[in-house]
């Protein structure tokens, strides 16, 4: 007698437009890929109501255990993952869609160190970073030389702390770099804009936070699109001088105002169908 597959649970916290997204696609197709919808949690719980079965909400974040979730989707903020992303990997494995959390060294650490100890994996979705696994490798060989990230966006798309929000409000009108210098110090500053150069960190391992950089551009003609531009630079062929160089360009579908765009959804299901347990590790899906 052939034994029904067990299905995979997902947990997703957050319920913002991709959170929606991925509830959405785990409840209507989720069935075709062997995914289960084990609870959906969101800061404010009214947000869930009529979009969310009853018994899948979760009031009490700290009472995830009991829903038994094989992977835990964090699209929420990055004080979840500070706060939780530890505990997350003790039961489960982990997908963290806010991996700029990881720019503080602390949680990086304890993420890492939970999933080698109890064999659950630490996922980080490459969303818009494009290329990310070629990033990888090069970084795995030792030719990853350097890597840029630039991220422009209309102003309004971008949420912003301290002294980029005040430089925000001073464009007056024009296309301004808001920051540019190591991926580390724009974490914090831009928790919800630079996901991307986050996991662009987390991919090109070698230099890691403080030593990718990163771009921000607040545009204010960039009125349908987000746009990563991405500069990889390799090593220097000794015979010719020349030194090897990837750049790309991703022009993203976006209304104004929107934080992530239309692209970034679909890559965000496709790494949740990537998540099949790898192990005590940290693997980018």
């Amino acid at each position: 007698m052939a034994h029904k597959r067990k299905s995979r649970r997902i947990g997703i916290i957050g319920f913002g437009h991709l959170g929606q997204y991925l509830t959405e696609m785990i409840e209507e197709k989720g069935h075709l890929y062997g995914l289960e919808l084990a609870f959906v949690w969101n800061r404010n719980q009214e947000k869930m109501e009529g979009k969310v079965r009853k018994e899948m909400q979760l009031e009490d974040l700290s009472m995830f255990i009991e829903r038994r979730a094989d992977l835990i989707v964090e699209v929420a903020h990055p004080q979840i993952i500070k706060d939780y992303g530890e505990e997350f990997l003790k039961h489960a494995d982990c997908m963290v869609g806010s991996p700029t959390a990881l720019a503080e060294l602390g949680v990086d650490t304890k993420c890492r160190e939970a999933a080698s100890r109890y064999g659950h994996t630490l996922y980080i979705p490459s969303g818009a970073l494009w290329g990310a696994e070629d990033i990888q490798k090069m970084a795995y060989r030792g030719t990853l030389k350097g890597l840029k990230v630039t991220m422009s966006k209309h102003p309004d798309s971008f949420k912003l702390r301290g002294h980029l929000q005040e430089l925000k409000e001073s464009m007056k009108g024009q296309r301004v770099v808001l920051y540019d210098g190591p991926v580390r110090n724009l974490c914090d500053l831009a928790p919800n804009n630079v996901n991307t150069m986050a996991a662009a960190a987390m991919a090109g391992h070698t230099l890691g936070f403080d030593h990718v950089q990163g771009s921000l551009v607040a545009d204010p003609d960039l009125l349908n699109f987000h746009i990563v531009d991405i500069e990889v630079t390799g090593p220097v062929d000794k015979s010719s001088g020349h030194e090897f160089t990837v750049k790309t360009s991703r022009r993203n579908p976006a209304p104004v105002g929107e934080v992530t765009g239309m692209a970034t959804y679909t890559s965000f299901w496709s790494s949740v169908l990537n998540c099949k347990g790898h192990g005590g590790k940290l693997f980018l899906c």
